[in-house]
């Protein structure tokens, strides 16, 4: 039903940048939630952050508030995760992840998101 492409993803140095983008086929996003998600290696799934695309709230998980910034592109459509102050515990494959026809709630397990992309990789060198 929908299909998820992340990209831009790298290499950084600690206290570097980078934005990362995830690329939605279709336009039948307007009821999606929308989050962001990390794993590093032996690691589960992490949650990083997400945002309703209807109404743009939006939910940081702790260790990434202040520093990480996700948006949404409507035009697209177009999910964005902007990666600022980065540390090499941010290291990791960030994947792109939607839960159809969402309504209300704050979401944050990878098990409630029924769609992924292929990931994108960040290493951060310390």
């Amino acid at each position: 039903q929908v299909q998820l492409v992340e990209s831009g993803g790298g290499l950084v140095q600690t206290g570097g940048s980078l934005r990362l983008s995830c690329a939605a086929s279709g336009r039948t996003v307007s009821t999606y939630l929308m989050g962001w998600f990390r794993q590093a290696p032996g690691k589960g799934r992490e949650f990083v952050a997400t945002i309703s695309w209807s109404g743009g709230s939006t939910l940081y998980a702790d260790s990434v508030k202040d520093r990480f910034t996700i948006s949404k592109d409507d035009d697209k459509p177009t999910l964005h995760l902007q990666m600022n102050s980065l540390k090499p515990e941010d290291s990791a494959v960030y994947y792109c992840g939607a839960k159809t026809s969402y309504f209300a709630g704050r979401y944050s397990r990878p098990a409630d998101f029924n769609f992924w992309g292929q990931g994108t990789q960040v290493t951060v060198s310390s």
